[in-house]
């Protein structure tokens, strides 16, 4: 699921503890798709759609300081864009497409990729580029010369140069199967992206701007939706959803992948409960959160559903992942993003136009109480961390 709402971080005397690109956090509005209360799709027109960017300097209080009416979706991971380490660009990725057919609104595959200049007063779009169909998950490495899109549409991972304000579609590597999300290794020689409708993850070898599918696929989960990697780089995480996209009532896991394995492997499955979407990894190595859909769009009298999601805690320590705690927030969170110090943690709930602060000790993580309101329904998130 995705959304579209870009906030730009203005930083004062804090920049002097910390770069102002950390401050920033980008979110994706859409005001598209709704669930009654039966769970069914409620689709509407297009055009209040937007990108955004929100200060987090003053973590307990993120101010919006943009905005931009650009069309996204919440079908797919939350992780349809993305900010350059330098805080310099933005880059998001609209899934789908609407068109009215017969008096009703539809959806099919769209292919655009937004560029935003962040460092712009306010921030502006600079190019819309046009990837494979239906880009969803997006990564930039941590050099932030290279970007890749998984496209879901057409089995397929568009490579993104960028240099400076300038960037290109320059490959699109085939990679056999329906991919969602995709995620760099840190030294920038690897990526793993999730293949969803398979419950595989395939590893993808980088050499410069050359990206090449080493057609070695490990076997992961029930519909891996969502991949992460380790500050460190020595495991990879995926959110297996279990149910295409949405809660069940049934159980689902993370899958823990070895990357220092020759070649990287599963080494573990963690139960983390119904419908995990959202993923992330703390900065700090120390935990990652997997952001549970918990049947909060689901049919009100379902026996899964529950007014509310939640943030499922997993302890790293060394290559062993363990849950131990889990938080409530609000409606069908979708998107989550550490803070760059990792102490504190946002989530984005759909149902609920607001972002859930909540606060990070170690391990512990704790609900504040305070929320962020936002224009519309947030259905992805990203903050300025490769």
């Amino acid at each position: 699921m995705k959304k579209n709402l870009i906030f730009s971080s203005v930083l004062g005397l804090a920049a002097a503890a910390a770069p102002a690109f950390a401050q920033q956090m980008i979110v994706g509005i859409d005001q598209k798709v709704w669930w009654d209360d039966e769970g069914k799709i409620v689709l509407s027109a297009p055009g209040r759609d937007a990108v955004a960017v929100v200060d987090i300097g003053d973590r307990l209080n993120p101010k919006l300081v943009g905005s931009l009416p650009l069309t996204n979706s919440v079908f797919g991971p939350p992780t349809n864009l993305a900010i350059t380490p330098d805080g310099s660009l933005a880059l998001v990725a609209n899934s789908v497409d609407f068109a009215q057919e017969a008096g009703a609104w539809k959806f099919g595959p769209g292919n655009d990729i937004y560029v935003i200049d962040l460092k712009a007063h306010p921030p502006a779009l600079l190019s819309t580029l046009k990837g494979g169909k239906q880009p969803s998950g997006m990564a930039i490495n941590a050099a932030g010369n290279l970007a890749l899109v998984a496209n879901r549409g057409d089995n397929s991972v568009t490579v993104l140069s960028i240099k400076g304000k300038d960037v290109k579609v320059i490959d699109t590597v085939a990679v056999g199967e329906s991919v969602s999300a995709v995620a760099f290794t840190p030294d920038g020689k690897r990526a793993l992206a999730a293949k969803n409708v398979n419950n595989k993850a395939a590893v993808l070898d980088i050499d410069g701007e050359k990206v090449t599918y080493s057609k070695y696929d490990m076997l992961v989960g029930i519909f891996p939706y969502n991949i992460a990697i380790t500050p460190n780089g020595k495991l990879g995480l995926t959110a297996n959803n279990g149910a295409s996209g949405s809660a069940d009532g049934n159980i689902d896991t993370v899958g823990v992948i070895d990357l220092e394995a020759n070649p990287p492997r599963l080494i573990d499955s963690v139960v983390v409960g119904d419908g995990p979407e959202g993923l992330a990894v703390s900065p700090t190595g120390e935990i990652a959160v997997a952001i549970l859909l918990r049947g909060s769009n689901a049919k009100k009298s379902a026996f899964f559903y529950n007014r509310n999601g939640s943030v499922a805690v997993l302890k790293i320590d060394g290559k062993k992942v363990t849950k131990v705690g889990e938080v409530e927030v609000r409606g069908l969170p979708e998107g989550v993003v550490f803070s760059p110090d990792g102490k504190y943690l946002y989530v984005g709930n759909y149902m609920d136009d607001d972002v859930t602060i909540l606060k990070v000790d170690g391990t512990t993580v704790t609900n504040t109480g305070k929320s962020f309101k936002l224009s519309g329904h947030p259905a992805s998130m990203r903050g300025a961390l490769p």
